[in-house]
């Protein structure tokens, strides 16, 4: 008797159909408010302000950008560049030291400390704001971007992601380094770092992005006009009774630009680090 075969090319091609039509539609929304900004940078206030939305402007203008670098808009830039890399630079060395101390090293404690880093996880900043500044104020560098800087380090989640990734790797090979003579920061560096670079990857553009829209704790740190940043700065940007959209818009594309690029060098390993944190569960 013959078995009955189903053709499942058809489905199969309606449902990859569909799905690239919903990731189109997707892809199309989230790119929207960007090329919003991007496009209402160059408009004149007349196109701004029209009562009908005016999807590409009619007779471009740089005049929006020309208004935004007569304030200091490269030092604010510059600022929060500053910030947002040695955050990032600084926390994914700080967290994945501490992520593979947790994975591998036995000691007493270990289980305590890493309680006491997920509660932290759970932790809003705005509940440990007060105490951070009376902390920055006590060691002389309040209202300086290592004000911004410094607590941002040893974030709580890069600490358990890197122990995640720090777990999978195989004590052999550990113990393979230490037979060769090879000390702990030459294991961590020759062999760690290696095997968790796409985790460090994702906690890189995660780190970066997460001090780039810390408007708050910017707010509270930065007082003085010279060190504020470009978030800062645009915020400030905007009148009591009307608002100069054109130059918010300049300074909002500005703004992107560096977190694009930081997503672009670090796209393959931020992807490679999701799938590997998807398929490890």
């Amino acid at each position: 008797m013959k078995a009955k075969t189903t053709d499942l090319s058809g489905s199969s091609t309606g449902y990859k159909v569909f799905a690239a039509v919903i990731l189109i539609l997707l892809a199309l929304f989230f790119l929207f408010p960007l090329y919003w900004i991007v496009t209402g940078s160059f408009k004149d206030v007349i196109e701004i302000n029209a009562k009908y939305p005016v999807w590409f402007p009619m007779s471009p203008t740089v005049d929006n950008y020309a208004r935004l670098f007569e304030n200091p808009a490269f030092k604010w830039l510059f600022n929060i560049v500053f910030i947002s890399a040695m955050a990032m630079i600084l926390t994914c060395l700080t967290a994945a030291l501490a992520g593979y101390a947790l994975a591998k090293k036995r000691f007493i404690g270990r289980a305590v400390l890493f309680t006491i880093i997920i509660c932290a996880m759970a932790l809003p900043k705005q509940v440990i704001v007060i105490p951070l500044l009376q902390e920055m104020t006590f060691l002389h560098i309040n209202n300086t971007l290592w004000a911004v800087i410094l607590p941002t380090v040893g974030w709580p989640f890069g600490v358990f992601l890197m122990k995640q990734f720090a777990e999978t790797i195989p004590n052999e090979i550990l113990e393979a380094a230490r037979v060769d003579g090879a000390g702990e920061l030459k294991t961590f560096f020759s062999v760690v770092f290696p095997m968790i670079k796409p985790g460090i990857g994702a906690l890189a553009i995660f780190t970066f992005v997460n001090t780039w829209n810390d408007y708050f704790l910017q707010l509270v740190m930065l007082t003085s006009d010279d060190n504020w940043t470009l978030p800062l700065a645009i915020a400030n940007l905007q009148g009591e009774m009307s608002s100069d959209f054109g130059l918010i818009m300049a300074g909002a594309a500005l703004a992107a630009i560096p977190i694009v690029a930081v997503f672009i060098a670090f796209q393959k390993y931020f992807t490679q680090g999701i799938a590997m944190g998807a398929v490890k569960g």
